[in-house]
């Protein structure tokens, strides 16, 4: 019943990262596998769809103790994007490490409501951008600095480089050069915010921890 399910589920979108997503976090949730496996499965699409994996916990309330291993695992991906690799590498400590079967079966039941905004505003489109072999480049060194964004122990931020994270994993899976783009301003519009929240906290040292008494 709960593999029907997910087949009529899948039948209905069109995004090739919504399929793998939807079909990996299915796998997940009956039988938990390491990301290495993923990954010797994957190839090339695999940066954009661990990447993906990674981060969506963070848009949604996460158990505590995996924000570490996720973010890194982005920042070590992306990373290797920056420097042009096109065969994912992870360290063993991330390689092994297998999402709870909770976690998966929370992301499944949740994860239609951000695949269905997805599948409204991607496109293949502006592929002179997309497929500029500096693009890939691009689009990891911005998902390297958000992941580094995101691990900073900042209270509530994480759905905010989240979010250009995935749309900058999703893009270059789909090939969609204006969403690219659009994940560009949102890293400069989370470099400008982190810049103000730390400047807020270096002129009020004690602002952060106020706010938990």
């Amino acid at each position: 019943m709960f593999d029907l399910m997910v087949i009529i589920v899948l039948t209905s979108m069109s995004l090739k990262f919504s399929q793998d997503i939807k079909l990996l976090l299915a796998k997940l949730a009956t039988q938990p596998i390491t990301i290495a496996e993923i990954l010797q499965t994957t190839s090339e699409r695999g940066f954009s769809l661990i990447i993906g994996l990674l981060v969506l916990p963070f848009l949604f309330p996460m158990p505590p103790g995996l924000s570490g291993v996720m973010g890194m695992g982005c920042l070590v991906l992306g990373t290797q994007m920056a420097l042009g690799r096109k065969s994912p590498w992870l360290p063993k400590q991330i390689a092994r490490f297998k999402f709870p079967r909770s976690l998966s079966q929370y992301l499944l039941k949740n994860v239609r409501r951000i695949t269905v905004w997805l599948e409204k505003i991607v496109r293949s489109r502006w592929k002179q951008v997309a497929n500029n072999p500096y693009i890939w480049r691009g689009n990891g060194c911005c998902i390297a600095w958000l992941s580094i964004l995101l691990m900073l122990p900042i209270p509530f931020t994480n759905p905010i480089p989240a979010v250009a994270i995935l749309l900058l994993a999703v893009s270059t899976t789909e090939s969609d050069g204006l969403l690219m783009c659009l994940g560009y301003l949102l890293t400069l519009a989370n470099t400008i915010l982190f810049g103000f929240i730390g400047y807020a906290l270096w002129q009020a040292p004690d602002l952060l921890p106020n706010l938990f008494k």
